[in-house]
């Protein structure tokens, strides 16, 4: 399986990502017939949905991807990354106590809940749905979603430096220090925060510099999670990608590896994407117009 062999995160600015752009010319284009999908998921027993920052981007939630995906003249790989933070742990931490403000204002939208009814639903029929998601947010969580895999982590958990304890943290602020700092205008100066007064480890002898537990880039992933995730890949006999660029590794190989074993995977986007000629569906549209009328009851469930 792919994440035994690419367990890092990064970008596929690679010989795999040149890969993904150039599908055998004789491959047809995807379907994008939405009853043949639906007849297929009506007999789906375990199905992966990948998720990625489209499905949240429809809550609000800020993407920093592409054009003007920006927070201050930094884009988001220039300040998730280890090295970034040890040069400058104010910086980075005033990054991220603004995505977490930000994200306290954000509710889940169609397209998450949209995934945990059908959870909710199947479930009770014996089949299975897994939610894989790059996102960082906890929407999926806060839909209802029940068997989620946060691939990438999670911004309201912290990890200590020193001692290593994760905790789940919703302050807001989370620390004093960052109250209405994270402006993320680009004319905006850094607080340089003094580092002690950053967020620190509440445990017991332990006063720590905390840094969020989420995967930067360059980090490699959860063992336990891709193991998990492989776990869920394996089995599925449907696959959903939703709301993905397919760029950023190692979730960009999942659902080809699905596809490449014979799984059907149908791709919701706004575009194309690197993988989309893989795929046996793709549907265009926002996720949360798209995505409710493929999950929702079929006519062949039991009321």
């Amino acid at each position: 399986m792919i994440v035994h062999r690419i367990s890092c995160r990064g970008l596929f600015y690679s010989h795999l990502y040149a890969h993904l752009k150039k599908p055998n010319p004789e491959m047809a284009r995807p379907s994008s017939d939405l009853a043949a999908f639906r007849e297929i998921f009506s007999k789906a027993k375990n199905i992966a949905i990948i998720t990625g920052a489209g499905v949240s981007a429809e809550s609000g939630v800020p993407t920093f991807r592409g054009a003007g995906g920006f927070w201050r003249t930094w884009q988001a790989q220039e300040l998730a990354t280890p090295e970034s933070f040890s040069r400058n742990p104010s910086r980075v931490w005033e990054f991220y106590h603004f995505r977490r403000e930000v994200m306290l204002t954000k509710t889940p939208n169609p397209a998450h809940l949209a995934i945990a009814e059908c959870e909710e639903r199947l479930s009770k029929q014996g089949r299975q749905v897994t939610v894989i998601t790059q996102n960082i947010d906890e929407l999926h969580r806060r839909a209802g979603s029940k068997n989620v895999l946060e691939i990438h982590g999670s911004l309201f958990r912290t990890r200590c430096l020193t001692c290593g304890h994760e905790a789940t943290n919703y302050k807001s602020p989370i620390c004093s220090a960052l109250d209405g700092k994270g402006a993320p205008d680009p004319d905006t100066q850094d607080a340089r925060i003094p580092v002690e007064q950053l967020p620190r480890c509440e445990q017991k002898g332990c006063t720590g510099l905390l840094r969020p537990a989420v995967v930067w880039f360059g980090e490699t992933l959860d063992s336990n999670i891709l193991a998990q995730v492989e776990s869920a890949m394996d089995s599925c006999d449907l696959c959903l990608v939703v709301g993905t660029s397919s760029v950023v590794y190692p979730a960009a190989m999942f659902a080809p590896q699905a596809a490449a074993a014979g799984v059907p995977v149908a791709e919701f986007n706004m575009e194309d994407t690197p993988a989309t000629m893989r795929f046996k569906f793709h549907f265009n549209g926002p996720c949360g117009t798209t995505l409710p009328p493929a999950l929702a009851h079929h006519e062949t469930e039991a009321q």
